[in-house]
């Protein structure tokens, strides 16, 4: 089910936000079957005040942002008049936070999950958070658009069964179960990255330039080109654009 491969895949996407984002906190959930937030993973918070909090649709910062369907970012939390204001208890105080985001993950028009970014003191979340946040709902949505690893790979047993298929009515009945199922089989990708190529790839994938992946990384531009060429190479491809989806199609990010 899409949100327990969502809840599976969380922590993972939050440890990119922030990474990417530089931002001390973040958090996020899944919706559940009745439109409810569900907060669930966290890094950079104080306590557990958060921990198992349901956001109504419509309710606070993340039920804003998925009932309109876009991010939703605050200033200063406390004294907003944009959102409703019955979890300030444990987001002011318990957590302090003042400048908090929350983007919702979109998959088909319906929002699965919220992602929050969120900074303490006078300090606000500036136009570039929201902008990683955003590449990063975007690379999540399409991951969970995916079918799953098993899936493809039974789709790649399939395939492989119908060619042995003697029979051409029944073989035709199997192309046919395998295109309704997931389409062309999917293309298996060379593996053989580097640590270093994957991270480039892993920033890149949230829309880092080279200068500000080489600045995460502590390396000079030239050796992030020469990273990323190297990527390209190995996954068969001519861009980052599609090495960064390559990547992502063999699990490695």
């Amino acid at each position: 089910m899409l949100p327990d491969r969502l809840q599976a895949l969380l922590p993972q996407r939050l440890d990119m936000l922030r990474r990417a984002t530089g931002l001390p906190v973040v958090f996020g959930g899944a919706v559940t079957p009745g439109r409810d937030l569900l907060l669930s993973s966290f890094q950079g918070t104080r306590g557990t005040s958060l921990h198992g909090l349901r956001v109504g649709t419509g309710r606070g910062l993340g039920g804003t942002a998925i009932a309109m369907g876009t991010a939703v970012r605050v200033n200063d939390y406390a004294s907003t008049r944009a959102i409703t204001h019955e979890f300030d208890q444990m987001v002011v105080v318990d957590e302090r936070l003042t400048s908090v985001f929350a983007y919702p993950v979109t998959v088909r028009g319906t929002v699965h999950g919220v992602l929050y970014g969120a900074v303490r003191g006078q300090a606000t979340v500036g136009d570039r958070a929201i902008r990683m946040a955003g590449a990063i709902a975007q690379g999540f949505a399409q991951d969970l658009d995916m079918p799953s690893i098993h899936t493809q790979a039974a789709l790649r047993e399939l395939a492989e069964v119908a060619k042995l298929v003697g029979d051409p009515v029944l073989r035709e009945r199997l192309r046919k179960v395998h295109q309704n199922l997931g389409g062309e089989a999917p293309v298996s990708v060379p593996t053989g990255l580097t640590p270093r190529e994957l991270d480039t790839l892993r920033l890149a994938a949230v829309g880092a330039s080279n200068r500000e992946i080489a600045a995460e990384l502590g390396l000079s531009t030239e050796t992030v080109k020469a990273y990323l060429r190297g990527a390209m190479r190995k996954l068969g491809v001519h861009n980052r654009t599609a090495a960064v989806h390559a990547a992502r199609s063999t699990g490695a990010f």
